[in-house]
This record gives C-alpha cells, structure tokens and sequence, in this order.
C-alpha cells in the first residue's frame, strides 16, 4: 500500500508549558541565545542578565512519537514588583514559526500563569514587527521605546482575556497547523 500524503496523517504535536527539566531550560537558554545573539545580533556574547535568576522560564516542545524532544518556543516572565508581571525574550525557532500557534500559546501560557500569581499588571517589550500580533491577542501599546538600538513598544495584556493557569508545569497540548 502507497500513502500518497503521509503528511495528512502525520501531526506534530507540542508541549506547552514550565520548563521543569534541566533539558529544558537548557534548550530555553540556547533557542534564546540563537535568536537574540547569533541571528538579530541585539546582545553580543549572550543575552543573560539578572533577571533570569528569578524569572520563570516557559517553553513549547516539540514532540516525537508523542515523547518530549526538542525545545523550540520559549518565554520568561518574572514579578517586578507585587502585582506587576513582566514577560521577555519570546522566542520560536525558524523551522516551527510557522508551523502553528507556538507565540500565541506561551503569551497565553505567560499571562495566565501570572495571573494565577496574583498579576494586576502584565507587561512586555514588543519588537515593533510584532506589535500587531499582540493587539490581536488583546494587549494595549503604552509606549515607544528603544532597546539597546532597537525599537520596541511597551504593551500592557488585557488579564480579562486571560484566564488563570494554576499548574503551568502540566500545560497543555498543541497541534500544528495542517498544511493546505
């Protein structure tokens, strides 16, 4: 028997969720590094800094034969000061950006976890070329600014659209997006 379209039988799945294993915050760091280091050259060296000492780091995963395989989306959010929730450093390797959601899910991922958290503000930094995705997912600009050179705005979510997630190392699944 020949299958014509294996690919219509074929769905990649991902993981959504708390980076909990020291594999995945490992693939975190790395995702983060190849994109703000090797590929938009925003940091030289690294991109780490202080806030990663206490920020949580959430991640997509990619899946294979319905096991965990490969980081390949990752955000960090972290309490600046009571209430007040920020979120950087979205990432989604090149192969999967369009493969399906993964942005959205760890932005809903993010927010939702902060909001378990007792977040009444959650902010980002958006670079401009994703401001508009953003404002479809119910977030506000607040602000130009730039970036170590780079212009971003400052968005603020609107947590109503945003329901809590109170076990954000569970997560949940998400399918990719069938090809036409």
């Amino acid at each position: 028997m020949i299958i014509e379209r294996p690919a219509a039988f074929v769905t990649p799945e991902f993981l959504i969720r708390l980076a909990t294993e020291s594999w995945e915050i490992g693939g975190a760091a790395s995702l983060r590094h190849r994109t703000f280091v090797t590929e938009q050259g925003i940091f030289e060296g690294h991109d780490r800094d202080v806030t990663d000492r206490h920020a949580l780091p959430l991640v997509a995963i990619s899946t294979m034969a319905s096991e965990a395989d490969e980081v390949v989306g990752t955000v960090r959010i972290h309490e600046d000061t009571p209430g007040v929730w920020w979120g950087g450093r979205l990432a989604v390797a090149p192969a999967y950006r369009r493969v399906g959601r993964l942005g959205v899910e760890l932005i809903r991922l993010a927010v939702g976890t902060a909001h378990a958290r007792g977040c009444h503000t959650f902010l980002a930094h958006v670079q401009m070329q994703n401001v508009a995705m953003f404002e479809s997912l119910e977030w506000q600009s607040v602000g130009e600014t730039d970036l170590r050179g780079h212009p971003h705005m400052k968005m603020q979510a609107n947590l109503a659209a945003y329901p809590s997630v109170t076990d954000p190392a569970r997560g949940w699944m998400s399918l990719r997006r069938r090809a036409a």
